[in-house]
Protein backbone atom coordinates (compact mmCIF):
# COMPACT_ATOMS: atom_id res chain seq x y z
CA UNK A 1 0.00 0.00 0.00
CA UNK A 2 1.59 3.18 -0.97
CA UNK A 3 2.24 5.75 1.78
CA UNK A 4 -0.54 8.72 2.27
CA UNK A 5 -0.25 12.72 2.75
CA UNK A 6 -1.33 14.24 5.36
CA UNK A 7 -4.63 14.63 3.93
CA UNK A 8 -5.45 11.21 3.39
CA UNK A 9 -4.52 11.16 -0.34
CA UNK A 10 -2.45 8.05 -1.20
CA UNK A 11 0.79 8.75 -2.83
CA UNK A 12 2.62 6.56 -4.96
CA UNK A 13 6.50 6.61 -4.37
CA UNK A 14 9.97 5.02 -5.25
CA UNK A 15 10.73 2.62 -3.09
CA UNK A 16 12.25 3.88 0.16
CA UNK A 17 11.77 7.64 -0.37
CA UNK A 18 10.20 10.18 2.49
CA UNK A 19 7.38 11.50 1.84
CA UNK A 20 8.00 15.33 1.52
CA UNK A 21 6.08 18.05 3.04
CA UNK A 22 5.69 18.93 -0.60
CA UNK A 23 2.47 16.35 -0.72
CA UNK A 24 0.00 18.39 1.50
CA UNK A 25 -3.68 19.66 0.52
CA UNK A 26 -5.56 22.04 2.96
CA UNK A 27 -8.52 21.00 3.50
CA UNK A 28 -10.63 24.08 3.22
CA UNK A 29 -9.67 24.38 -0.29
CA UNK A 30 -12.70 23.35 -2.74
CA UNK A 31 -14.40 24.62 -5.69
CA UNK A 32 -17.61 25.71 -3.89
CA UNK A 33 -15.29 28.52 -1.87
CA UNK A 34 -13.18 29.69 -4.69
CA UNK A 35 -14.25 32.88 -6.04
CA UNK A 36 -14.41 32.47 -9.84
CA UNK A 37 -14.49 36.08 -10.73
CA UNK A 38 -12.59 36.08 -15.14
CA UNK A 39 -12.05 32.69 -13.79
CA UNK A 40 -14.92 30.50 -14.05
CA UNK A 41 -13.54 28.45 -17.31
CA UNK A 42 -10.59 27.55 -15.47
CA UNK A 43 -12.23 26.40 -12.35
CA UNK A 44 -14.97 24.58 -14.29
CA UNK A 45 -11.94 22.67 -16.45
CA UNK A 46 -10.03 21.74 -13.24
CA UNK A 47 -13.03 20.60 -12.10
CA UNK A 48 -14.20 18.65 -14.78
CA UNK A 49 -10.74 16.83 -14.65
CA UNK A 50 -11.13 16.35 -11.00
CA UNK A 51 -14.43 14.03 -11.84
CA UNK A 52 -12.09 12.34 -14.53
CA UNK A 53 -14.14 13.90 -17.45
CA UNK A 54 -12.59 16.20 -19.98
CA UNK A 55 -9.17 16.99 -20.99
CA UNK A 56 -6.73 14.97 -19.68
CA UNK A 57 -3.53 16.99 -19.27
CA UNK A 58 -4.19 21.00 -18.20
CA UNK A 59 -1.65 23.82 -17.84
CA UNK A 60 -2.64 26.91 -15.55
CA UNK A 61 -0.94 29.93 -15.29
CA UNK A 62 -1.12 33.49 -13.42
CA UNK A 63 0.38 35.31 -10.89
CA UNK A 64 0.79 35.09 -7.28
CA UNK A 65 -2.38 34.35 -5.05
CA UNK A 66 -5.14 34.14 -8.24
CA UNK A 67 -5.92 30.66 -7.15
CA UNK A 68 -3.06 28.21 -8.60
CA UNK A 69 -2.63 26.30 -6.07
CA UNK A 70 -6.62 26.65 -4.61
CA UNK A 71 -7.51 24.39 -7.31
CA UNK A 72 -5.47 22.00 -7.04
CA UNK A 73 -6.07 21.62 -3.57
CA UNK A 74 -9.87 21.41 -4.88
CA UNK A 75 -9.11 18.66 -7.04
CA UNK A 76 -7.73 16.56 -5.22
CA UNK A 77 -10.01 17.11 -2.35
CA UNK A 78 -12.91 16.30 -4.90
CA UNK A 79 -11.59 13.20 -6.18
CA UNK A 80 -10.82 11.92 -3.02
CA UNK A 81 -14.38 12.46 -1.81
CA UNK A 82 -15.53 10.05 -4.95
CA UNK A 83 -12.82 7.16 -2.92
CA UNK A 84 -10.36 7.61 -6.10
CA UNK A 85 -6.69 8.42 -5.81
CA UNK A 86 -5.33 11.13 -6.21
CA UNK A 87 -1.77 13.20 -5.47
CA UNK A 88 -1.02 17.14 -4.94
CA UNK A 89 2.37 18.06 -5.02
CA UNK A 90 4.27 21.51 -4.51
CA UNK A 91 7.61 21.91 -6.34
CA UNK A 92 8.53 25.32 -4.83
CA UNK A 93 8.33 23.49 -1.48
CA UNK A 94 10.23 20.59 -2.16
CA UNK A 95 13.77 20.02 -0.44
CA UNK A 96 14.95 18.96 -3.86
CA UNK A 97 14.86 15.39 -3.21
CA UNK A 98 15.87 13.72 -6.37
CA UNK A 99 14.09 14.41 -9.91
CA UNK A 100 12.63 10.33 -9.17
CA UNK A 101 10.19 11.53 -6.77
CA UNK A 102 7.85 11.80 -9.92
CA UNK A 103 8.83 8.20 -10.96
CA UNK A 104 5.33 6.14 -10.38
CA UNK A 105 2.89 8.93 -10.22
CA UNK A 106 1.35 8.07 -13.44
CA UNK A 107 -0.16 5.35 -11.37
CA UNK A 108 -2.79 7.58 -9.34
CA UNK A 109 -5.77 8.94 -11.42
CA UNK A 110 -5.43 12.52 -10.68
CA UNK A 111 -1.50 13.91 -10.25
CA UNK A 112 -1.41 17.58 -9.36
CA UNK A 113 1.47 19.57 -9.79
CA UNK A 114 2.21 23.07 -8.64
CA UNK A 115 4.47 25.84 -9.47
CA UNK A 116 6.05 24.03 -12.63
CA UNK A 117 8.66 27.21 -12.80
CA UNK A 118 10.47 26.31 -9.81
CA UNK A 119 12.12 23.47 -11.84
CA UNK A 120 13.02 25.62 -15.21
CA UNK A 121 16.55 24.95 -16.05
CA UNK A 122 17.26 21.67 -13.80
CA UNK A 123 17.51 19.37 -16.57
CA UNK A 124 16.83 16.27 -14.74
CA UNK A 125 13.30 17.63 -13.27
CA UNK A 126 12.55 18.42 -16.52
CA UNK A 127 13.36 15.24 -17.91
CA UNK A 128 11.81 13.57 -15.05
CA UNK A 129 8.21 15.85 -15.70
CA UNK A 130 8.78 15.08 -19.47
CA UNK A 131 8.59 11.38 -18.57
CA UNK A 132 5.45 11.52 -16.40
CA UNK A 133 3.62 13.73 -19.16
CA UNK A 134 4.30 10.47 -21.25
CA UNK A 135 3.77 7.80 -18.79
CA UNK A 136 0.65 9.45 -17.65
CA UNK A 137 -1.24 9.32 -21.69
CA UNK A 138 -0.48 5.73 -21.92
CA UNK A 139 -1.60 5.29 -18.26
CA UNK A 140 -5.04 7.35 -18.84
CA UNK A 141 -4.42 9.50 -15.60
CA UNK A 142 -5.24 13.28 -15.56
CA UNK A 143 -2.21 15.55 -14.64
CA UNK A 144 -3.46 19.40 -14.00
CA UNK A 145 0.19 21.10 -13.55
CA UNK A 146 0.39 25.16 -12.44
CA UNK A 147 3.05 27.92 -13.25
CA UNK A 148 3.68 31.49 -12.87
CA UNK A 149 3.84 31.84 -16.72
CA UNK A 150 3.11 30.52 -19.90
CA UNK A 151 4.54 27.34 -21.08
CA UNK A 152 6.75 29.31 -23.53
CA UNK A 153 8.10 31.86 -21.26
CA UNK A 154 8.74 29.56 -18.21
CA UNK A 155 12.26 29.23 -19.05
CA UNK A 156 12.33 25.76 -19.37
CA UNK A 157 15.31 23.93 -21.23
CA UNK A 158 14.03 21.14 -23.02
CA UNK A 159 11.65 21.99 -26.07
CA UNK A 160 9.41 18.65 -25.91
CA UNK A 161 8.59 19.25 -22.23
CA UNK A 162 7.75 23.10 -23.48
CA UNK A 163 5.90 21.78 -26.86
CA UNK A 164 3.79 18.96 -24.08
CA UNK A 165 2.90 21.65 -21.91
CA UNK A 166 1.61 23.76 -25.01
CA UNK A 167 -0.35 20.93 -25.81
CA UNK A 168 -2.59 20.91 -22.83
CA UNK A 169 -5.55 22.59 -22.10
CA UNK A 170 -4.14 25.98 -21.00
CA UNK A 171 -5.88 28.46 -18.76
CA UNK A 172 -4.92 31.62 -17.30
CA UNK A 173 -6.10 33.14 -14.50
CA UNK A 174 -6.66 36.74 -13.61
CA UNK A 175 -6.12 38.53 -10.50
CA UNK A 176 -9.84 39.34 -9.14
CA UNK A 177 -10.88 42.73 -8.59
CA UNK A 178 -11.49 44.56 -4.88
CA UNK A 179 -15.05 43.64 -4.35
CA UNK A 180 -14.24 39.78 -5.52
CA UNK A 181 -11.32 40.02 -2.93
CA UNK A 182 -14.03 41.60 -0.52
CA UNK A 183 -16.23 38.74 -1.01
CA UNK A 184 -13.53 35.55 -0.68
CA UNK A 185 -12.08 37.18 2.66
CA UNK A 186 -15.86 37.14 4.05
CA UNK A 187 -16.91 33.72 2.86
CA UNK A 188 -13.59 31.88 4.04
CA UNK A 189 -14.53 33.97 7.63
CA UNK A 190 -18.02 32.57 7.42
CA UNK A 191 -17.05 28.90 6.17
CA UNK A 192 -14.82 29.00 9.90
CA UNK A 193 -17.90 30.20 11.87
CA UNK A 194 -16.95 34.23 12.60
CA UNK A 195 -18.14 37.13 10.25
CA UNK A 196 -15.95 40.05 9.02
CA UNK A 197 -18.37 43.31 8.45
CA UNK A 198 -18.18 44.50 4.84
CA UNK A 199 -16.62 47.80 6.45
CA UNK A 200 -13.77 45.59 8.05
CA UNK A 201 -13.29 43.70 5.42
CA UNK A 202 -12.74 47.09 3.87
CA UNK A 203 -10.47 48.50 6.42
CA UNK A 204 -8.19 45.33 6.07
CA UNK A 205 -8.24 45.57 2.06
CA UNK A 206 -6.88 49.43 2.36
CA UNK A 207 -4.20 48.56 5.03
CA UNK A 208 -2.83 44.36 3.89
CA UNK A 209 -1.51 43.33 0.87
CA UNK A 210 -4.62 42.25 -1.48
CA UNK A 211 -2.31 38.69 -2.52
CA UNK A 212 -5.39 36.11 -2.57
CA UNK A 213 -3.13 34.33 -0.44
CA UNK A 214 -2.16 36.25 1.98
CA UNK A 215 -5.87 37.18 2.98
CA UNK A 216 -6.69 33.55 3.05
CA UNK A 217 -3.99 33.34 6.06
CA UNK A 218 -4.91 35.87 7.70
CA UNK A 219 -8.52 34.99 8.06
CA UNK A 220 -7.02 32.08 9.86
CA UNK A 221 -5.34 34.34 11.96
CA UNK A 222 -7.73 36.62 12.79
CA UNK A 223 -10.06 33.92 13.79
CA UNK A 224 -7.26 32.32 16.61
CA UNK A 225 -6.70 35.69 17.51
CA UNK A 226 -10.36 36.92 18.19
CA UNK A 227 -11.10 33.93 19.76
CA UNK A 228 -8.41 34.10 21.73
CA UNK A 229 -9.78 37.94 22.94
CA UNK A 230 -13.43 36.19 23.26
CA UNK A 231 -14.04 39.29 20.53
CA UNK A 232 -16.01 40.39 17.15
CA UNK A 233 -13.88 41.11 14.05
CA UNK A 234 -14.62 44.98 14.05
CA UNK A 235 -12.37 47.84 12.82
CA UNK A 236 -11.35 49.11 16.61
CA UNK A 237 -10.21 45.49 16.93
CA UNK A 238 -8.16 45.06 13.59
CA UNK A 239 -6.39 48.81 14.40
CA UNK A 240 -5.43 47.19 17.68
CA UNK A 241 -4.55 44.08 16.28
CA UNK A 242 -2.52 45.45 13.04
CA UNK A 243 -0.62 48.06 15.36
CA UNK A 244 -0.02 45.41 17.74
CA UNK A 245 1.71 43.65 15.24
CA UNK A 246 3.35 46.84 13.26
CA UNK A 247 1.40 46.78 10.41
Amino acid sequence: MPPRGTKGLPVSLPSGSQLPLAFRVRSGATFGNFVAGPNAAAARGVEVAAIGQGEHYLYIWGGPGTGKTHLLEAACQTRQARGQPSVFLALKELERPGAEILDGLEQIALVCIDDVDAIAGQGPWEESLFHLYNRARGAGSRLVMTGARAPAALGLGLPDLVSRLSAALVYRLLELDDARRLEALRRRARERGFDIGKAAAEYLLRRQPRDMRYLMGLVERLDVASLAAKRRVTIPFLRELLRASGA
